[in-house]
């Protein structure tokens, strides 16, 4: 049992999933910095506080914090916007310039006819 464990263990998902979890963390990180550093003290200089969670009211004895609703809020978008312009636009761009080399290089001969072999195979039932 504990070899079967072992081999589980180490299985590529597993490593591969491992490994996509501390990246994921470390980038988490990275972009809550670069927002609760850079972004949050812009929107604070326009709006004049970057935090609202001081804002609340009062219902009996129930606290309305919709201050930290709205920090929230503003936070997430922040994030989004953050993750769009610096990971996804770029990530887009790469692949755009990817797609562009890879149609203008001219097919040789040796290739076109190596693919036409293998899909002539793949066709066959």
């Amino acid at each position: 049992m504990v070899r079967e464990f072992k081999d589980f263990l180490m299985k590529g998902d597993i490593v591969s999933l491992a490994v996509a979890f501390v990246i994921g963390v470390a980038f988490a990180a990275v972009v809550n910095s670069l927002v609760n550093d850079l972004i949050m003290p812009i929107i604070a200089m326009i709006i004049g506080k970057p935090d609202f969670s001081d804002l609340t009211f009062r219902i009996n004895d129930a606290v309305f914090r919709y201050g930290a609703f709205i920090t929230s809020v503003i936070t997430f978008v922040a994030i989004a916007a953050a993750v769009f312009l610096f990971v996804v636009k770029p990530m887009d761009a790469m692949a755009a310039r990817r797609a562009k080399g890879s149609e203008d290089e001219p097919i040789s001969d040796e290739e076109r006819r190596h693919q036409e072999l293998l899909a002539a195979l793949t066709a066959r039932p």
